[in-house]
């Protein structure tokens, strides 16, 4: 569990088929084999560490799913190590598991992004979503295109600074929205909600 909140700005040091290496001290300090570490929001396991680097292995179905497959070498990246009990929750619960991609359709301060239609249903002004692993706070949803309010110091820390109009971005839904949505569909008996593996499954074939 996350909590959308940026520790530091890491780097792609090298892709080897579905084995990628990044750099990132702040989250390589601490951390073990078998640790999750947030990607750009997708949560990846630690197989192995050198100092400031540490490297996880990439399944084609994340690849296929997140931006994490049109990363290259030396591009940044958004690093979060996971929520610890006693830690502040500064952004929302954030699970790193990526709902679906994004494109960028207008930059910071004003930014804005295109979200896959099938998650329009979670946004609400003033409530929260996470792009590229960064917590956000939405300022207004026009069909299928979000808007948030971005200050200098995010802009500064995260790669929302340096995405370019066109770029893709990794979206997860609140975590609690869906969870009620769940709930409410549950207490209709005519109606069985299918799994959530196979919904996804349908809607990403």
């Amino acid at each position: 569990m996350f909590t959308g909140i940026v520790e530091e700005l890491g780097s792609v040091e090298s892709i080897q088929d579905f084995r990628y290496r990044f750099v990132g001290p702040v989250v390589a300090q601490d951390a073990k084999i078998g640790d999750s570490i947030a990607v750009n929001g997708c949560c990846l396991t630690v197989v192995a560490l050198a100092g400031d680097s540490w490297e996880a292995d990439v399944s084609p179905e994340t690849l296929r799913c997140t931006c994490l497959g049109a990363l290259k070498v030396g591009d940044r990246i958004n690093l979060e190590r996971p929520l610890r009990l006693a830690d502040r929750l500064g952004g929302h619960l954030v699970a790193g598991h990526v709902d679906g991609v994004g494109v960028v359709v207008a930059r910071p301060p004003e930014l804005a992004v295109r979200i896959p239609a099938e998650l329009t249903r979670y946004c609400v002004s003033k409530g929260s979503i996470t792009i590229d692993g960064v917590s956000l706070t939405i300022v207004s949803v026009q069909e299928d295109v979000v808007s948030f309010a971005i200050i200098p110091h995010t802009a500064a820390v995260t790669t929302l600074g340096i995405k370019e109009v066109g770029e893709t971005v990794d979206v997860e839904a609140d975590l609690l929205a869906k969870h009620v949505e769940q709930l409410m569909r549950s207490n209709v008996p005519s109606e069985r909600p299918p799994s959530q593996c196979s919904s996804l499954r349908d809607r990403r074939s």
